[in-house]
């Protein structure tokens, strides 16, 4: 029997998908599509994989969307059983007892046109409860085709998100572009003085106060600043940043000091433009409290050191080539931490925060040498000017 496609697919918006109760967002493009970004919460289960989107991609330009169509037809045959039952652990939906590869076999028997003709979509008249939310790059008969699919099985929850990732992605980058900044206070210091460490405390005292820039992008902003994290894309640094401006402050904002780009994340304009505007916090520790925040940050870990190891020439070549070859290699292959990271600091990190910091006006000044008392002391300065 043929399987006729229901008249349209109904559509949400990212902004109803994403405020959702219980929603479950499935991204069906392929592995490498939802590593460079994503929805947040999103699950990547694929239509094809990322050689098999390929191919596909392939014949639809260099032969006809019609042979596309019957090679993306065998590819996920394959593995028709596996993507709608994964679709089903998520949804909390019993399958029903179904020959999938035959009803997909019915499904796409058709040409292109008449399968994309089949499946118009149109917005979605009442949000379902818990919706299962489907979508591709950008709304196209990848998402459409499987969100009809589901509903004719039974699954009337699912939904396909209105322009798909490409969708999202112009709400993230149009809300980042208006985007209005509350007060904002920036915490500056040298390297070391614990910045960081004062931010979790000041998050933990004052719920929804901090926006931690470092710890969206995955990298401290330095030479070394990816060793122990996971630096990420430009696209899921922007998605993380909205998501947390989304949320909004429930009386300031309060951030570390960057310059526009956090590793090799660019800041948005606006936030970059607040930051750059905001009211600045200088942050003081004694050498020894730097020495010791940084060797615990970077060099306890056994598996941090190779990254670090591999970045210690660049560091020679800027100390000055000639007294510095194989020195801080040296000291590192020695375990000569703490002399290694004072080496750094007075020599390498300290002139260029003075340089950088040239003119900068800093409305107080905190000992960071207890993160929690300066946490509180930040605080209570800040109500007391708000």
């Amino acid at each position: 029997m043929i399987l006729t496609a229901p008249n349209f697919v109904p559509t949400i918006s990212a902004a109803a998908a994403l405020s959702a109760r219980g929603a479950v967002i499935v991204d069906l493009r392929s592995p490498a599509e939802f590593a460079a970004d994503h929805l947040p919460g999103a699950f990547n289960v694929p239509l094809f994989d990322d050689a098999e989107r390929a191919i596909v991609g392939t014949l639809y330009n260099r032969d006809s969307p019609d042979a596309a169509l019957a090679a993306g037809r065998s590819l996920v045959r394959v593995h028709i059983d596996a993507l709608i039952g994964e679709i089903a652990r998520l949804a909390r939906w019993k399958l029903p007892p179904v020959d999938l590869a035959s009803r997909l076999d019915d499904w796409t028997s058709g040409s292109i046109d008449a399968l994309d003709r089949s499946l118009s979509s149109a917005p979605c008249e009442s949000l379902p409860e818990k919706p299962i939310v489907l979508h591709c790059w950008r709304g196209g008969l990848r998402s459409r085709s499987v969100t009809s699919f589901l509903r004719a099985l039974g699954l009337d929850r699912a939904v396909a998100l209105e322009g798909g990732y490409k969708g999202y992605r112009e709400w993230v980058r149009d809300s980042l572009a208006t985007w209005i900044a509350p007060p904002v206070y920036v915490l500056r210091g040298f390297t070391g003085v614990g910045k960081t460490l004062v931010l979790g405390e000041l998050e933990r005292l004052r719920r929804g106060w901090t926006i931690d820039l470092e710890a969206l992008a995955g990298h401290r902003g330095s030479v070394l600043g990816m060793v122990g994290l996971e630096p990420c894309t430009q696209k899921t640094f922007e998605s993380r940043v909205f998501a947390r401006l989304s949320q909004g402050f429930p009386a300031a904002a309060v951030l570390e000091g960057e310059g526009r780009k956090v590793g090799n994340a660019s800041l948005p304009p606006r936030l970059w433009a607040a930051l750059d505007a905001g009211t600045n916090l200088e942050l003081t520790a004694s050498l020894d409290r730097r020495v010791e925040v940084l060797t615990r940050d970077y060099l306890e870990r056994p598996e941090n050191r190779p990254a670090i190891a591999a970045e210690l020439p660049f560091l020679e070549q800027r100390l000055g080539k000639v007294k510095f070859d194989g020195v801080l290699t040296s000291m590192f292959a020695q375990g000569r931490d703490r002399e290694l990271v004072l080496l750094l600091l007075e020599r390498y990190y300290d002139p260029l925060y003075r340089q950088s910091e040239k003119g900068r006006v800093y409305a107080a000044r905190f000992d960071a040498g207890d993160p929690s008392a300066a946490a509180a002391e930040i605080a209570h300065w800040i109500e007391a000017r708000l």
